[in-house]
């Protein structure tokens, strides 16, 4: 299983103006490495996580279906199901009827089952699921202890920035970042 994001996302979760807030920072001296530092402590929470703070779009490929009917995506919360296809033994591609799908968006993983599953042709990546996921639009979407973790952590990579080149960010996370993000991570036995 494979998931790609087919479109990145439209802004940050923090503004720059928040961050700077957060920071105490009052010159723009900065502004292009903070909006770096955004960039990379979202990306690095979501990595962590499996979450799409802002929505968006992906593709989850599949060599084939589940034997228990159940697809796992593995990115949420997922939205929606955009659309689904499977590619045929000459790499064709059909589309496959969604119509009375179930999906529980908000599980971790997301879960989705499909009435038709015809089998795909190809052995590697025969299916594809095109989904949005994440919290909404806009920043204001976002959990605030999401936030809260991601504002912690540009606070120590800024704290750290000529100690660590930004090629090598993030270096290190702050104490308490694990516990703010813990209820959003995926537990795995």
């Amino acid at each position: 299983m494979t998931i790609t994001e087919l479109a990145p996302p439209l802004g940050e979760p923090l503004t720059l103006a928040e961050t700077k807030a957060h920071l105490r920072v009052e010159t723009s001296a900065d502004d292009a490495l903070l909006t770096a530092l955004i960039a990379t402590v979202r990306d690095y929470l979501e990595r962590e996580t499996g979450l799409a703070l802002l929505t968006r779009t992906f593709r989850l490929y599949l060599d084939g279906w589940p034997m228990s009917r159940v697809i796992p995506i593995g990115r949420g919360p997922v939205q929606t199901i955009e659309a689904v296809t499977v590619y045929d033994a000459a790499g064709g591609p059909v589309a496959v009827d969604t119509s009375g799908f179930t999906l529980d968006g908000q599980a971790r993983p997301a879960r989705l089952i499909l009435p038709s599953q015809p089998e795909p042709g190809l052995a590697i990546n025969g299916i594809e699921i095109d989904f949005s996921a994440g919290f909404g639009a806009s920043g204001t979407d976002v959990p605030d202890v999401l936030k809260r973790a991601m504002l912690l952590h540009a606070a120590l990579l800024y704290e750290f920035r000529g100690a660590v080149p930004p090629n090598s960010q993030p270096a290190a996370v702050p104490l308490g970042y694990d516990r703010l993000i813990a209820p959003f991570c995926r537990r795995r036995l």
